[in-house]
């Protein structure tokens, strides 16, 4: 054991204690590093375009919702139903990670040489097996190849969903390098979609540099409207150009014109969270206000257009044409036991 002399303990003990004052300080920055490494909600956000990702869930789709996080993305998922029953724990991951889910068929079959019977049969199994994986209905529906018709347009309105192809693709599929995906995604503007697909290495390098790329010029990751089929902000509003990204809840409701009830049920539990759905009886346009008891998190709704109040833990939700009933899934944070209280219900 080695020994220090008296003249050089004082020395010694000071040398330790700037070394430990050293490492809490780098140990705080790395904390400050973690929580600002993904884009700040106060982020100017001039449009928002629809990244989206096709053919999951697959075996890499871990690795695609780790550096989708780590980029600060939420994204559209277009599953495959057979994935989808065969992997359901995944996607549940993509529901648990922020990203939204939508239907791609049974099996990526060519859609337009079935009858209107079959497509009926495929995409119904489609949206019952990502319901009961996800407790999402989807809304949203990509045909497989692109391929479509008026027919198949119309069983998939008829069972709830968009139609939804895109603007740019980013031939991830045909073997494109990173920086061909990220050119190709370059030409993304306010509103537009992209395809690009789960499972392919490149596509998830090209993720960094195409959000640098997006923030650059003041466009953020959105989700895609079943209204319109173009993208907008995850709450579902799009700001005016220039204005920036509004702060939560400073939307204007609707002036009221009446009341209406809206009853919440719990259809969907699991470990670390839970769905909500609620439905609204007495108006056709409503607004509900939803309290959600800290530290729980609402991150994910659909069927209506969501807005907080600053504190993060009161959502106003308005009628958005997709009918009465709306939903969201709620991260239990530590508080499994606390459930959503609808505060009112106001029609018009």
């Amino acid at each position: 054991m080695s020994k220090v002399s008296p003249s050089t303990a004082p020395r010694s003990r000071r040398l330790r204690a700037a070394l430990a004052a050293l490492t809490t300080a780098a140990a705080m920055c790395g904390v400050v590093l973690a929580a600002t490494s993904a884009p700040s909600s106060a982020a100017t956000c001039n449009g928002y375009v629809g990244l989206t990702f096709d053919d999951g869930p697959t075996g890499s789709t871990g690795a695609l919702l780790n550096v989708l996080r780590s980029n600060g993305v939420r994204a559209t998922m277009f599953n495959i139903g057979q994935n989808v029953q065969n992997n359901r724990s995944a996607a549940q991951a993509q529901v648990s990670a922020g990203m939204w889910v939508a239907n791609h068929s049974w099996n990526h079959a060519h859609m337009t040489s079935m009858s209107q019977s079959q497509m009926q049969s495929d995409l119904s199994q489609t949206s019952s097996a990502i319901q009961s994986a996800t407790g999402v209905r989807p809304q949203l529906f990509r045909p497989p190849y692109g391929e479509t018709n008026s027919t198949l347009q119309s069983v998939a309105s008829s069972l709830g969903m968009r139609q939804v192809i895109w603007d740019v693709d980013s031939q991830d599929w045909n073997g494109a390098s990173v920086s061909q995906i990220v050119s190709n995604a370059s030409r993304l503007q306010a509103g537009q979609v992209i395809l690009m697909h789960d499972g392919i290495q490149n596509t998830r390098d090209a993720i960094p540099q195409i959000m640098a790329n997006l923030t650059s010029r003041n466009l953020c990751p959105g989700t895609i409207s079943p209204s319109t089929g173009r993208a907008v902000a995850p709450d579902g509003t799009t700001p005016p150009p220039g204005t920036g990204t509004p702060p939560p809840g400073t939307g204007t409701p609707p002036p009221g014109n009446g009341s209406c009830t809206a009853t919440a049920t719990t259809p969907n539990v699991w470990g670390d969270r839970y769905n909500t759905s609620v439905t609204v009886s007495g108006a056709s346009t409503w607004t509900v206000v939803v309290a959600i008891t800290a530290p729980q998190r609402v991150s994910t709704t659909w069927n209506g257009t969501a807005t907080w109040d600053s504190s993060g833990t009161v959502m106003t939700m308005r009628s958005n044409g997709s009918g009465n009933t709306f939903g969201f899934t709620t991260m239990t944070n530590g508080n499994s036991s606390a459930r959503p209280q609808i505060r009112s219900c106001t029609g018009g």
